[in-house]
């Protein structure tokens, strides 16, 4: 009898203790599981999630094909934990170029599972409890929650729009900083500022004066720069991409974080790199040996391939990271007359997959409910999905809490899809126009 009542105890007790941890707290919510969810459901048109629907370079998918059929066996096993050799040396060799300066590839650079986990890594090995971290607005989503993460306490300052006067559309680059606003942010907590250019969502290229500010304050302050630079090579009308770190001062402060999905239109490979100085990279190299270890051998082969191929024909036409902008640049363009003339205000990226939109014009489609908790745009993006077929991304998810309700009257439109596709949501776009004057 007693055996079996301590098993009906056992059977019946629950644990009281709290069994999540502190650290996730308030970041259990994501825009991207909803939205994903909500697009796959209901959309016809998918321009919500930042991926291309057009293939993969031929040369990319043929140098995976010949890693898979190649009878090199080895490279279905462990490669080496902090990146391929050849991967790594390849990288060196293209970021020696860009940054111009020597770089050793076993010390100076890494492969993380994406660019997503090479940011996990730096906020994990960089920031501690009390921390302050400099996010601009808007951001990439996931720097506020990876802050948080790691013990850091996010510190926004927000772009702010200067819609031109002379009647042209808005451009990205219409969205600045104010310097005397930014300088207020840094402070004897500041440990760290993120750089997000070309950024995501708006398409913005930050300009080498706003880089320089950006970077004396660093260096006034002894701050870290985190420079995501994963659209480094989709910049547009003739921009270029500066990047921070060849800047006076702050190569000993910066970790770069670049994307073979961006830069090779293969998002679902997840192989990302950081490139930065061993003093840096040395606490990454710890975060990474102790969460995922190692990223999948054949994926690096094949991109260190795609490299090689890339630095022969670096800076010639027929280079994919020429030819690649090009397109979307065509697309982009698309895309924003298409927008124009249905009344969704396009703001005109310089940079990214991405186009943001002023839905002011659309109000009556979707009535404003008051004393709602959800943002406008979330509302209107819902709506549009399940009522229109047409997925997109509210822009005030890439707004901290405090700030969201100042930035909902916008939409993010991803352009890298195939013409068929831009095509299917510019009929829904006219046949909604129509809809309205009729």
């Amino acid at each position: 009898v007693k055996a079996s009542n301590s098993l009906s105890f056992s059977l019946q007790a629950k644990m009281s203790r709290p069994v999540q941890a502190r650290r996730l707290e308030g970041i259990d919510k994501n825009i991207w599981v909803d939205f994903v969810k909500l697009a796959a459901t209901y959309s016809k048109v998918n321009l919500g999630q930042g991926f291309p629907d057009f293939p993969a370079p031929e040369f990319l998918t043929e140098a995976l094909t010949r890693a898979l059929s190649g009878g090199n066996h080895m490279l279905h096993q462990y490669t080496r934990a902090f990146g391929h050799p050849p991967l790594v040396k390849v990288l060196a060799q293209f970021f020696e170029k860009l940054l111009g300066r020597d770089l050793d590839p076993m010390t100076n650079v890494m492969v993380t599972v994406g660019a997503y986990q090479a940011l996990f890594c730096c906020f994990q090995a960089l920031v501690d409890e009390g921390d302050e971290v400099i996010i601009i607005e808007p951001f990439f989503d996931c720097y506020e929650p990876m802050v948080k993460m790691a013990g850091g306490t996010p510190v926004f300052v927000p772009l702010r729009p200067n819609p031109p006067k002379d009647g042209r559309l808005m451009s990205s680059a219409d969205w600045q900083l104010d310097p005397a606003e930014l300088a207020s942010k840094f402070s004897e907590r500041t440990k760290a500022i993120v750089l997000n250019s070309p950024n995501n969502p708006l398409g913005k290229v930050f300009s080498r004066g706003e880089l320089g500010l950006i970077a004396e304050l660093c260096v006034k302050h002894d701050v870290l720069c985190i420079s995501d630079e994963v659209y480094e090579w989709l910049v547009y009308d003739g921009k270029q991409h500066i990047r921070i770190a060849s800047l006076q001062g702050m190569w000993d402060r910066t970790v770069i974080v670049g994307s073979a999905g961006k830069t090779f239109s293969a998002t679902g490979w997840k192989v990302g790199w950081v490139v930065g100085p061993d003093r840096l990279l040395q606490h990454l190299r710890t975060v990474h040996q102790n969460s995922v270890y190692h990223c999948a051998t054949i994926a690096q082969e094949a991109v260190a391939q795609g490299f090689q191929r890339e630095l022969m024909l670096y800076g010639k036409p027929e280079s994919y990271f020429v030819q690649l902008p090009k397109e979307l640049q065509q697309k982009r363009d698309w895309l924003v007359q298409t927008l124009d003339g249905v009344g969704m205000k396009p703001i005109v990226p310089e940079g990214t997959y991405f186009l943001v939109a002023d839905i002011s014009q659309f109000k009556s489609d979707v009535p404003d409910v008051p004393n709602s908790d959800e943002p406008y745009d979330y509302r209107f993006a819902k709506w549009m999905v399940k009522n229109k077929g047409l997925a997109a991304i509210p822009l005030s998810a890439f707004y901290s809490e405090a700030h969201k309700n100042n930035y909902t009257n916008f939409i993010r439109f991803c352009f890298a899809k195939e013409e068929a596709t831009l095509k299917a949501a510019n009929d829904i776009l006219q046949k909604w126009k129509q809809e309205k004057t009729s």
